[in-house]
């Protein structure tokens, strides 16, 4: 069975962050104040923040490689790459369609045929088409994976079609679970990835977001299915992006779970001190990134599952 988690991950430094106008219409995660405030202030701490949590990370023994952003194309969210790639330990790497043009930018061949020269790629499948079609599905942030079960959950979005969805599964063989999601203001939750994290054992994940009962109930008795321990986060929490963490473990094996400070900060002692039976937590102050790029902690790790040579 696959390893839920890896001590591999990549990163991506920023060259020109700050609030992407392209992506805000369906990210109510994104502070619309702002969207005139991007300068090079903006820059240099978001720089920082992403410094920090880069070294924490190599310090606590997780194997992290950070790319520097390029300066050409304008490519403002580049710190997420887990949108447009993922890696898996069948050496498949598979590529995404996004929704924003200027994401589309932030593909980078180079950064693959590098991790290639230390990892086995045996395919790329790359669903990129379907953004012709106006279809889209945004890696690991439109999908969470049971990696060990091979089971992707997605809330449907206008970031996750299931046209794509279906295709994902036909290439990599995972069983996926569609459902619909929904913020405290009734509107549609953009990426999985924000109400819900799976480690080895445990599911966190905001129930209440997922309006229709019969999914809810359908989602709970997956996860139950799969044997995860559910913690049931809140609206207020998931605003706080405590939906948005990954477990990740170090080259020693000590299993990792990795979030925002302001995550950390919502969650309740109760659910601290459940989490932590899984995994030590890591924490990380995003304040700059988390407002103006409307992402957390998780979406700037791309974890790397593909077989060493």
């Amino acid at each position: 069975m696959q390893s839920q988690a890896t001590s591999r991950i990549f990163m991506i430094r920023p060259a020109h962050f700050g609030f992407n106008p392209e992506t805000a219409e369906s990210n109510a995660f994104q502070d619309g104040k702002l969207a005139a405030q991007t300068n090079d202030a903006t820059q240099e701490d978001a720089q920082r923040e992403f410094d920090e949590m880069a070294r924490q990370l190599q310090a606590t023994g997780v194997d992290v490689t950070v790319y520097e952003d390029t300066d050409e194309p304008h490519t403002p969210d580049s710190i997420f790459p887990n949108n447009w790639v993922s890696f898996h330990a069948s050496g498949t790497v598979v590529l995404y369609p996004m929704q924003a043009k200027n994401r589309r930018l932030e593909r980078r061949s180079d950064i693959i045929n590098d991790l290639g020269e230390r990892y086995h790629v045996a395919r790329v499948v790359d669903l990129t088409h379907f953004e012709a079609d106006g279809k889209f599905l945004e890696g690991t942030g439109s999908m969470v994976l049971d990696r060990m079960n091979r089971v992707a959950f997605a809330c449907l979005s206008p970031r996750t079609h299931p046209d794509v969805l279906a295709e994902f599964a036909r290439q990599t063989g995972y069983r996926t679970v569609a459902f619909h999601a929904a913020d405290a203001d009734g509107k549609a939750v953009y990426h999985t990835n924000v109400l819900m994290c799976i480690g080895d054992q445990f599911a966190v994940i905001c129930l209440a977001a997922i309006t229709n009962p019969d999914e809810r109930l359908m989602i709970r008795q997956e996860l139950e299915k799969l044997n995860k321990r559910i913690i049931d986060i809140s609206l207020e929490q998931m605003a706080s992006f405590a939906g948005n963490m990954l477990m990740v473990q170090s080259q020693k094996g000590q299993k990792l779970l990795v979030m925002s400070t302001r995550a950390f900060e919502s969650l309740t002692p109760k659910q601290i001190d459940q989490l932590d039976d899984y995994a030590t937590l890591l924490h990380f102050d995003l304040p700059v990134i988390e407002s103006n790029g409307g992402g957390s902690a998780r979406c700037m790790l791309a974890e790397v599952h593909l077989p060493m040579k």
